[in-house]
């Protein structure tokens, strides 16, 4: 049944803007978890490693994600919706993580690098995903929020990349 002055094209265009706003919701709820993760991680590599270069790195890339997890809670809830305050805690991506502790705990820069660009490659192709999406997921403003936030986020990883580079060509 459709309210008196609106008619059945009207009722199913709001129909598929809510549905569309749930997609957006769940894209950048994604996008939220894995800047939760990079966030985690990289606390942690901060607390653990005693080279204050590896440190001001690291608080850097906190800060990225930080930045990035603000502005798409911002825009999940300007979508209606409840930002995420998880994490991927499973799979590959945890692990990854994971590997960066115990790389750390031995002092191994390479490994630490090497187990930093592995998340970063995670973080990479989410954001290659999200901005993949279709585009009646997205409006003109989550794309434009998502490609900047990419910018950012491949920026940091390429960094890591180079400077583990560094030390591979180094051996």
């Amino acid at each position: 049944m459709v309210k008196s002055g609106t008619t059945n094209k009207d009722s199913n265009y709001k129909n598929q803007k809510i549905m569309n706003n749930e997609k957006s919701i769940d894209v950048l709820n994604t996008l939220i978890e894995i800047n939760n993760d990079r966030i985690e991680g990289y606390e942690t590599a901060s607390k653990e490693t005693e080279e204050s270069d590896l440190q001001s790195l690291f608080s850097g890339f906190i800060e990225t994600s930080e930045k990035c997890r603000a502005e798409l809670a911002e825009e999940v809830e300007r979508l209606g919706g409840t930002p995420t305050e998880g994490t991927k805690t499973s799979g590959k991506f945890f692990r990854a993580w994971m590997d960066v502790k115990a790389a750390i705990t031995g002092k191994d820069r390479k490994a630490i690098l090497s187990s930093c660009e592995f998340g970063e490659d995670k973080a990479v192709d989410t954001y290659e995903k999200a901005m993949q999406n279709d585009d009646d997921d997205l409006g003109i403003e989550q794309r434009s929020i998502i490609a900047e936030q990419y910018d950012l986020i491949k920026a940091d990883h390429d960094e890591v990349k180079a400077l583990r580079d560094n030390l591979v060509k180094q051996d």
